[in-house]
């Protein structure tokens, strides 16, 4: 009998063991997995800096790269330009902190970003201007376009209202005086002496219909990715200040110290003196210096 219980004894404590480590490790993992929780939430920016331009504009890239090698060292900080595709993506990592800033939008189409999804974002100040203009492969100037022309402007509205209030301030439309020219839309014409049949579509699309319409109206960055040469472009007046490319940051990291050496060096007035003396093709007339008015 002795010898029975003893071994019973001993091989009851095995499971006890067993369990208690089971649970000291169970403890240290949740323990871990809180403190990480905790902290995810902390985004501290280091000396290098991500800014987002969007790919299909190359010349935002030279604009972060200029300010990146001649600008940032005197501020203290490295940048990084970097590139992504989907700009409603970009904009929730800059509101996250994975990214800096961006400079791909005018305030008017942020506002439609922001609405639509609730990020926490502020242009900070504006940089820079698109060139915006009429394009035509069939006539060289605005005056020779004829009765009932097939004219097509960006379906967006914000770039939609930029395009109809630049025919408006020509002289080639009227838009109702009860809506804010800037978010005007094709029904919000009241005059159109000339008749002209305007359709919409997408920015990216209005290069490869040139030759099938009358005039398009866009921006020449568009036009110069779709090769096609700034001489079918028949008028290129200033663009609003309204619409100028603002540096767009996170709200709540407006005052870190990082992110505002990134606001100083992107209002360093060199960057202004590189868009007015540049001639790098890709920046030169479709980046242009903010307009006074």
């Amino acid at each position: 009998m002795a010898n029975n219980t003893n071994f019973q004894l001993k091989k009851n404590k095995k499971p006890f063991i067993w369990i208690i480590a089971v649970l000291v490790v169970a403890v240290i993992a949740a323990a871990v997995f809180y403190v990480k929780s905790k902290g995810s939430d902390t985004v501290v920016f280091g000396d290098t800096l991500k800014v987002h331009f969007e790919p299909a504009m190359a010349g935002e890239e030279r604009i972060i790269q200029y300010v990146a090698k001649n600008i940032a060292p005197d501020y203290g900080i490295k940048i990084e330009a970097v590139g992504l595709q989907d700009p409603v993506q970009a904009d929730r990592a800059v509101a996250d902190g994975q990214y800096a800033a961006t400079i791909y939008q005018h305030q008017w189409w942020l506002k439609q970003v922001v609405d639509a999804n609730g990020f926490d974002l502020t242009p900070v100040f504006p940089i820079f201007q698109w060139g915006f203009g009429i394009y035509s492969d069939k006539h060289q100037s605005i005056d020779e376009l004829p009765e009932g022309a097939v004219v097509v402007v960006p379906v967006d509205g914000a770039n939609q209202g930029q395009a109809l209030w630049l025919l408006q301030r020509e002289g080639l439309i009227d838009l109702n005086e009860n809506i804010e020219p800037r978010v005007a839309k094709i029904r919000d014409i009241v005059s159109n002496p000339r008749n002209f049949q305007f359709k919409e579509l997408d920015l990216l699309t209005l290069p490869r219909i040139l030759d099938s319409v009358d005039a398009a109206v866009g921006y020449v960055l568009q036009f110069d990715a779709g090769k096609i040469p700034r001489e079918k472009g028949i008028l290129f007046p200033p663009p609003p200040r309204t619409f100028a490319s603002q540096l767009v940051i996170g709200t709540k990291f407006l005052d870190d110290l990082q992110i505002k050496k990134l606001q100083q060096a992107f209002a360093d007035p060199r960057l202004r003196e590189y868009l007015e003396t540049t001639d790098d093709p890709l920046v030169q007339g479709v980046l242009t210096p903010v307009s006074d008015n």
